[in-house]
C-alpha cells in the first residue's frame, strides 16, 4: 500500500512538474518570439546611454528615490483587488465617441487644436501639421488579448487607417497603453519622424521603422519640428514590455511650442518637483495634459492621485489642464470616474481651469476652458 501511494506521488509530482514545464516554456517561446516585446539595445547604444546623467548600472532611474517593487502583501491584495468584482470600475455601456472626418483633418489650417483618443492618446494640429502623441490605438493594453481587459469605447473617433499623413508621432515611454505594436503597424507608412525619449527607438526599428526617422532625446534636449520646438522634459515613472527590460529604456514628458503656442504633455508620472521645474523653464503653458487615472496607494510614486493632477497643472503655469490616462481602460481598482470627479472638485478648489471634452471632439488649444457638461454621469 505504502509502495503505490509513493509511486502515485510520483507521478503526480512528475505531471506537475511537466505541467510548469510546459508553462514556462510556453511564456519563454512567446517572450522571445513575439513582435510585441520590441527590441534591446546593442551595446553601441547602450554605450550612448552611459552619457545620461539618468543612467547608472545599465538602467535607467528617476531623480528622485522611487519605490517600484511592491511588497509581496502589496501585490496579493493588488491580485486579488483585480480578480474581484468591483462595481463600477468599467462604464455599464460603451462609451460616446465623436467621430473625426479624414478629409476635414486634413485640410484644417486653423488654429492649434488637438482630438482625445481616450487615455492619453491624441491627435495634434499646429502650425499645419499633424502629431500624434502616445498613439494606443489597439483593444488591449497588453501583449497578448487575453491579458488585458477592453477599451471602453466599442469603436475610435476615426479608423487609424483614415488618419491622415502624420508629420511626427510623440511617444512617452515605452509601455502597452502608451506604445501599441499593432498601432504602429498601421501607422508606420504614413509617419515622417518619431520623437522618443533615449532607449524607446529600438522597439520601432525592431518593428520595421529606419533609423533616421527616429529622433531619441535625453530629458531636457530639445529638437526642431519645422518651426516648433520639442522638448523632452522629466517624468517620475518607469518603463519595461517583457520579463527582464524594466528601466532599461526612458520615461518621460513632453513640451511643444510654437510661436503662438505653449502646450505641455505629463506621460505617465507621479507628483514630485519637476513639474515646477518644467513650468520655471518652459512655461507658462496654454494647455497641459495631464495624468489623472490608474493611481493606487500602492504604487504613489509612479502615478498621481487626481488632487495632485490639478497641483502640478499649477506647477507647470497651465491657463488649463485636460486630465488623462482615464476613459479607456481599467488598469487600476478605482471607479471608472473617480478620477473625473475628483480632479474636477480639486481643480475648482485651486481655480484652475479644466477641460473635459468626450473622445474625438475638437479641443481648441487658445479656447477659454471649462467642463461644458458631466458627459460621464450617464454611463
Amino acid at each position: 500500500m505504502k509502495h503505490k501511494f509513493v509511486k502515485f506521488l510520483r507521478r503526480m509530482l512528475l505531471g506537475i512538474g511537466i505541467g510548469i514545464g510546459l508553462v514556462v516554456t510556453t511564456i519563454l517561446l512567446f517572450v522571445g518570439l513575439s513582435p510585441q516585446f520590441g527590441g534591446k539595445a546593442t551595446e553601441a547604444q547602450k554605450a550612448t546611454y552611459e552619457l545620461s546623467d539618468n543612467y547608472r548600472d545599465g538602467r535607467f532611474v528617476n531623480s528622485n528615490a522611487v519605490q517600484l517593487d511592491m511588497s509581496f502583501g502589496d501585490m496579493l491584495k493588488s491580485i486579488v483587488g483585480f480578480l474581484r468584482s468591483q462595481p463600477n470600475t468599467t462604464p455599464r455601456e460603451n462609451l460616446p465617441v465623436r467621430k473625426m472626418d479624414s478629409m476635414a483633418i486634413a485640410s484644417y489650417q486653423g488654429e492649434a487644436r488637438l482630438f482625445w483618443f481616450g487615455h492619453s492618446a491624441f491627435l495634434l494640429q499646429m502650425n499645419n501639421r499633424n502629431i500624434l502623441i502616445d498613439p494606443m490605438f489597439g483593444e488591449v493594453p497588453a501583449p497578448h488579448p487575453l491579458l488585458g481587459g477592453k477599451r471602453f469605447s466599442k469603436e475610435l473617433p476615426i479608423e487609424v487607417d483614415k488618419i491622415p499623413e502624420i508629420d511626427a508621432v510623440l511617444l512617452s515611454h515605452d509601455h502597452y497603453d502608451h506604445l501599441d505594436y499593432g498601432t504602429i503597424q498601421k501607422l508606420k507608412h504614413k509617419v515622417n519622424m518619431f520623437y522618443t525619449p533615449l532607449g524607446v527607438g529600438v522597439h520601432l526599428q525592431k518593428w520595421g521603422i529606419a533609423k533616421k526617422q527616429i529622433v531619441e532625446l535625453d530629458w531636457w534636449e530639445e529638437n526642431r519640428l519645422g518651426e516648433l520646438r520639442l522638448v523632452c522634459t522629466p517624468a517620475q515613472h518607469f518603463s519595461g514590455r517583457g520579463i527582464s527590460d524594466r528601466t532599461k529604456t526612458l520615461w518621460s514628458s513632453w513640451v511643444i511650442q510654437s510661436d503662438n503656442e505653449n502646450i505641455f504633455f505629463s506621460g505617465d508620472s507621479g507628483y514630485a518637483d519637476h513639474f515646477k521645474e518644467i513650468g520655471t523653464k518652459y512655461g507658462p503653458f496654454d494647455f497641459a495634459m495631464i495624468e489623472c487615472g490608474q493611481y493606487n496607494e500602492m504604487w504613489p510614486d509612479i502615478h498621481m492621485f487626481p488632487e495632485e493632477t490639478a497641483q502640478a497643472g499649477l506647477d507647470v503655469g497651465a491657463k488649463k489642464i485636460m486630465p488623462i490616462h482615464w476613459g479607456a481602460f481599467k488598469l487600476a481598482m478605482h471607479t471608472w470616474t473617480d478620477p473625473i470627479e475628483r480632479v474636477t472638485k480639486k481643480a475648482k478648489e485651486l481655480n484652475v481651469a479644466l477641460v473635459a471634452p468626450t473622445i474625438g471632439e475638437p479641443i481648441v488649444v487658445k479656447e477659454r476652458g471649462a467642463i461644458k457638461e458631466q458627459w460621464w454621469n450617464t454611463f
